[in-house]
């Protein structure tokens, strides 16, 4: 690893954290170490689950905290799916969506503690096609019509880039910019592929921006993906399961629900609810060659939660270190404020009040929100279209999980949910 560059993210992320003011008027944001839950509180965290199952709003949750690794509260609602009716275990499967990433980025960081790539190295170290790369600039014309401009690179996309999605390279299933059309129209998902073909498709795309420029929503991770596969001689299951997975525990998460125990056991939206707004069918029960790296894997909560007790125990868990403690504080520190020269636009998905890590966002300031959202300073989070969603606050030595399947309901109820467990914290 650059051991300079590794410094220099770390003393920005502190000095991020650090000249943040907390905000303690409102209850709810940035509440002194040491809270503890009040049950009578979390109850109603129930009564609202009960009631977005028993109106059909979502097909069924399972909601867990943790503090201080003990469960403080741990409730299933609804079913897994409207047809079996089958109630929902901790063994049920739910697609994770774009929590993939986060457990993409702990394996790439590994491979980065490992020594196996850095993260100022060049994507086209790895990936040649990637030096010939452009990005799409908009011309506007007077009658309005607009012009796509390929314009050279004015640096390489880095690895970093990648975990930061900071790339340039985007989705093609929102926003209305040329290259975001120009990625819906190139049937990126067609066939039967693997990574390394996603990846050529990929390098004949324009980028959105140029690298390091715009904080960027799209395939990073694939690439990111295949780039660990090359360095591993392996596919990118067997190098998670083999550095991550199996010795967490993790028996049931993968990329293909196909077994019919399995199959069983896998959650479904309700049925008008099933368009998770992704630009392509979701297709658990197909086996694929390609492992989707930013939004292909399934987990549960049996699984899921050793997962997020080894994020909140800063990489280590059951006596095994995944991430040492300069790596994990790597991961966790904000790489694009103050001075690292990167914007945000409308599509800043990571929210108000929040930077983003390598592989899921992390609050640096409690936001302009009046009041602002709760939560702590260096609260790592992110999400899925699914409506899985995870909350790690170290802080309070507390995680927070939800598995859910309703792509349509999520962000709603994401905001509850969260907004319920810190206003259970008391002193």
């Amino acid at each position: 690893m650059n051991s300079d560059l590794l410094l220099r993210a770390l003393a920005c992320g502190a000095l991020m954290l650090a000249a943040a003011p907390p905000v303690h008027a409102e209850g709810t944001f940035d509440i002194p170490a040491g809270a503890h839950f009040n049950q009578d509180k979390l109850a109603k965290i129930t009564e609202f689950f009960k009631n977005e199952a028993a109106t059909g709003k979502i097909a069924g949750a399972n909601v867990l905290i943790r503090q201080r690794g003990k469960e403080v509260y741990h409730e299933t609602f609804g079913v897994q799916d409207a047809v079996s009716k089958t109630p929902i275990t901790d063994k049920t499967i739910f697609r994770l969506s774009s929590l993939t990433k986060v457990i993409t980025s702990v394996v790439a960081m590994q491979l980065i503690q490992d020594g196996k790539i850095k993260l100022d190295d060049p994507v086209s170290k790895y990936i040649p096609s990637f030096v010939n790369m452009k990005v799409g600039v908009e011309n506007k014309a007077e009658d309005g019509t607009k012009t796509l401009e390929l314009v050279p690179l004015t640096r390489p996309i880095t690895i970093l880039d990648l975990m930061r999605h900071t790339s340039g390279i985007t989705y093609g299933f929102y926003g209305d910019s040329l290259v975001r059309k120009a990625y819906a129209a190139a049937n990126l998902y067609s066939g039967d592929f693997d990574l390394a073909e996603f990846a050529e498709r990929i390098a004949k795309l324009p980028l959105h921006n140029q690298p390091g420029a715009l904080w960027q929503y799209g395939h990073s991770t694939d690439i990111l993906a295949r780039i660990m596969e090359i360095v591993s001689g392996k596919s990118l299951l067997e190098i998670e399961r083999e550095k991550l997975l199996d010795p967490l525990g993790m028996t049931d998460t993968g990329f293909f629900v196909t077994e019919p125990e399995r199959l069983q056991r896998l959650a479904q939206p309700v049925p008008n609810d099933s368009n998770f707004r992704v630009g392509r069918e979701y297709r658990t029960e197909v086996r694929q060659k390609w492992e989707s790296a930013s939004g292909g894997m399934v987990s549960t909560m049996s699984d899921f939660s050793r997962f997020a007790q080894m994020l909140l125990n800063g990489g280590t868990f059951e006596g095994k270190t995944y991430l040492s403690p300069k790596t994990f504080e790597l991961m966790a520190s904000d790489h694009i404020g103050k001075g690292s020269g990167v914007e945000r636009d409308y599509f800043y998905f990571p929210g108000d009040g929040f930077g983003m890590g390598l592989g899921f966002a992390v609050r640096t300031d409690p936001g302009n929100a009046k009041p602002p959202p709760p939560g702590s300073l260096g609260e790592l989070k992110w999400d899925g279209a699914s409506g899985c969603y995870l909350v790690v606050d170290r802080k309070q030595d507390m995680f927070f999980v939800i598995l859910e399947q309703t792509p349509s309901e999520r962000q709603r109820v994401q905001r509850t949910l969260k907004q319920l467990v810190y206003e259970a914290m008391e002193n």
